[in-house]
């Protein structure tokens, strides 16, 4: 498909999967609108002088601020994602109320194709406020855009990751590594350039029928697999240490005290659910995408952390 000089509208456009969609659109020639309240953030993100390349200030509680940066654009990504509650920002207020606030917007300035990243797992029955927020998310966006494609993918990783990064940074600081329980859970890791990559052929794609897309990883580990594969990757030897649960949920509890939480109960929460994609559903192999190992995109990732 032409780009035909369609806009498209990324709203958390210069967050860890935001800002790859972007590149991604740019590639194909798309013109972009990055949609954020701190829209100077993706100032360098396809050079400074990318005259198809628009920052907007937006806040995604604001109907009016979204109908604008909405205005006129050919297809929207909503890949807000939010972790860590505070203050307003809540899992219910972002997953779910900004989501239906984006896609209900989408569809009265309208947009043609929009695409919701949500994530495997998501919920609306789940004991998880963030998976509750996750499934009810999907189920608001749509009720207000019939034709929302969505993509659940599994745990991203890349450069700047909050997940492998994390690891080798207390691989490197530990000599003995604490486990989340006993290191069973399930994981396909995502490379999020593939999940960029994933989001932009749906906007490419011929079709408008609604569907929804679980992103995961060729290789399913157990995240004490996956541990050992990062450590052996980085030549470290740690000793890895089972930690019951009950101790993680007591220690995010007092962690969550902190401006900045080093762990959250949320987080402990995620570590307790396998995150696998399920067989019956579409994902990369239906868009024409191999996806990326985490062993084969460890080097370059080590690399370039020097």
């Amino acid at each position: 498909m032409a780009t035909n000089g369609r806009t498209v509208t990324v709203f958390g456009g210069t967050g860890f999967l935001g800002r790859r969609i972007v590149q991604h659109l740019r590639d194909r020639e798309f013109p972009v609108r990055i949609a954020s309240r701190h829209p100077d953030r993706g100032r360098n993100q396809s050079g400074p002088h990318d005259p198809q390349l628009q920052l907007v200030q937006a806040d995604i509680h604001d109907a009016r601020s979204v109908a604008d940066a909405l205005a006129g654009a050919y297809a929207a990504v909503n890949a807000v994602s939010l972790y860590v509650e505070h203050g307003r920002e809540t899992f219910h207020s972002v997953h779910v109320e900004a989501a239906q606030r984006v896609a209900a917007q989408a569809r009265r300035t309208g947009v043609r194709r929009l695409v919701h990243i949500s994530g495997i797992g998501a919920d609306a029955a789940s004991q998880s406020r963030y998976i509750r927020a996750r499934g009810e998310g999907e189920l608001v966006v749509g009720a207000a855009f019939a034709d929302a494609y969505i993509i659940r993918p599994a745990v991203m990783f890349g450069p700047d990751d909050a997940f492998v990064t994390t690891i080798l940074k207390l691989l490197r600081r530990l000599p003995i590594y604490p486990m989340f329980g006993r290191g069973l859970m399930s994981l396909q890791p995502a490379y999020v350039e593939d999940v960029a990559e994933a989001t932009v052929r749906i906007i490419q794609r011929a079709e408008t029928r609604p569907t929804i897309f679980e992103c995961g990883g060729p290789r399913v580990h157990s995240y004490e697999e996956l541990v050992g594969i990062v450590a052996r990757q980085a030549d470290l030897a740690p000793i890895l240490v089972p930690i019951p649960f009950a101790v993680w949920h007591a220690l995010a509890w007092a962690s969550e005290i902190l401006p900045k939480p080093l762990l959250t109960r949320n987080q402990v929460e995620l570590m307790q659910i396998d995150t696998v994609s399920s067989p019956e559903m579409p994902g990369f192999v239906e868009l024409g995408i191999s996806p990326y190992s985490v062993e084969a995109m460890l080097q370059e990732m080590l690399s370039k952390r020097g």
